[in-house]
């Protein structure tokens, strides 16, 4: 089942047999009925309020109201800053379904200490990774064009708050150190900032690339790139860099996919980043400074032995998060909300179903 934007219909495979228009508010009580009537044994509902439709993605409600089959809730977005009506949506899910996952720590604690969820009700199962070899990023840089480059990556939807602007600024003193250095900027702008607010965000990065000179140092790659070529971007960085200004995020797939390559990380200290990156495995920098993201990521680059310890450790954390570990603890969850074991359901052809939400 998919959940998408009313002009954004597909294709989807042909497993894929409910479709919810996203702002179509009839058809989540619609498709909640005919997954009770089709024999599932338990749904997946993953919910980010920004996919869902209605006001802090409040049709969520609409759609578990009507849903008689049991549900496990997998919430992408807890945030101490929400306000009264979003914490109200997340706390009738949770309390709705049969159990809900977060994807860390601070996220299951925010939702025991400030939401008042009952612990015993929350699962905490980490964002999930490819499984990516360990390499030497020069043996894969050859394919990207990048060879003899000092690579520095930073990837997902471009949008206003990411703060790419801030790594932009950095690359003169980057470049002042290590004249090989190559900043990436690796997505799409985002299709979800209303007024072409992103469109906007992309000009005025390409423009502050022009008037510092940095046009040889910074690389535009503007398109979505799937799992095998994202993980090739991966393998061939050198340092990943997370300069976002939101640092009440309690879970960023651009940090878990790095964590799962192995590559270090300058990031800004999101509640995610401190958690994540705690031990050793990256490093945490103010938002909004230039001058510090340059020297931290000029030291990781022209530190061999400190950028390969942090790899390791980065990559044997992510060894815990990558997709058929994960994978096994769903399975376990989805197991005890269906109440039946998983494989006599399989033999019996009645099948988890994932319900999906579309960018």
């Amino acid at each position: 089942m998919a959940l998408h934007p009313a002009n954004e219909p597909g294709p989807y495979p042909a497993e894929v047999r409910h479709r919810i228009r996203r702002d179509v508010a009839a058809d989540y009580p619609y498709v909640a009925q005919a997954l009770n009537d089709c024999g599932v044994n338990v749904v997946s509902v993953q919910f980010e309020p920004e996919i869902w439709g209605g006001e802090d993605g409040s049709y969520v409600l609409d759609f578990i109201r009507a849903l008689n089959v049991p549900f496990v809730a997998t919430l992408h977005s807890v945030r101490a800053d929400a306000t009264a009506a979003q914490r109200r949506i997340v706390t009738e899910l949770v309390e709705c379904a049969q159990t809900s996952v977060a994807m860390s720590a601070a996220a299951v604690d925010l939702l025991t200490r400030d939401y008042g969820v009952d612990p015993s009700r929350v699962e905490l199962i980490p964002h999930g990774v490819s499984a990516l070899p360990l390499v030497d990023s020069d043996t894969i840089k050859p394919r990207l064009g990048l060879q003899g480059k000092t690579v520095i990556l930073s990837f997902g939807l471009l949008a206003p708050g990411k703060g790419f602007e801030t790594a932009i600024e950095a690359m003169p003193q980057v470049v002042s150190a290590v004249p090989t250095a190559r900043y990436v900027i690796l997505g799409v702008s985002s299709p979800e900032s209303a007024d072409g607010a992103s469109q906007d965000y992309r000009a005025t990065l390409e423009a502050r690339v022009a008037a510092l000179g940095m046009g040889e140092n910074v690389k535009f790659v503007d398109r979505f790139v799937g799992r095998v070529e994202l993980g090739t971007w991966l393998e061939a960085a050198d340092v990943i860099v997370a300069p976002g200004r939101d640092l009440a995020q309690t879970v960023s797939g651009t940090l878990a996919y790095a964590m799962g390559a192995g590559r270090p990380v300058v990031s800004t200290p999101s509640v995610y980043a401190t958690e994540l990156l705690a031990n050793g495995r990256g490093v945490l920098v103010p938002p909004d400074s230039p001058k510090a993201l340059a020297g931290a990521v000029t030291e990781l680059l022209l530190d061999n032995a400190m950028r390969t310890e942090m790899s390791a450790l980065a990559y044997a954390h992510g060894r815990g998060m990558v997709w058929w570990e994960v994978g096994a603890r769903y399975r376990e969850v989805f197991d005890r909300a269906a109440g039946t074991p998983v494989e006599r359901a399989l033999s019996a052809g009645r099948r988890p179903v994932a319900l999906a939400g579309s960018r």
